[in-house]
């Protein structure tokens, strides 16, 4: 974001406004909130979001353990999205086998 906030001021603005509407106008408690944002923050892999909505847990009253139980939650959840996602994309295994699946993600690969 640092590279937006300098060239592109006017899109973290209104990303801000956002934050301030979504405050505004959210239907659950901040302990249920910040519980949301620290499963979206682990699966989108971002640092400092796992770290301020942890952080921000605590201070709306949860616990370690709670905490834990979303940590375990969310990888199981995400475990079970990605086997089912992995397992529908490899359905055609055998067909991929005998090379009547093209893989157009490279040129030049089949």
């Amino acid at each position: 974001m640092r590279m937006l906030e300098e060239f592109f001021p006017e899109f973290t603005n209104k990303l801000d406004e956002i934050d301030k509407l979504y405050a505004e106008n959210r239907p659950v408690d901040e302990k249920t909130y910040q519980f949301l944002c620290f499963a979206l923050s682990i699966k989108a892999r971002s640092k400092p979001c796992v770290l301020k909505h942890f952080k921000g847990a605590l201070n709306a009253g949860a616990t370690v353990k709670e905490l834990s139980y979303i940590l375990a939650l969310t990888m199981r959840e995400a475990a079970g999205a990605d086997d089912c996602w992995t397992h529908d994309v490899l359905g055609d295994w055998q067909e991929i086998l005998k090379g009547n699946v093209c893989c157009s993600c490279s040129e030049g690969e089949e």
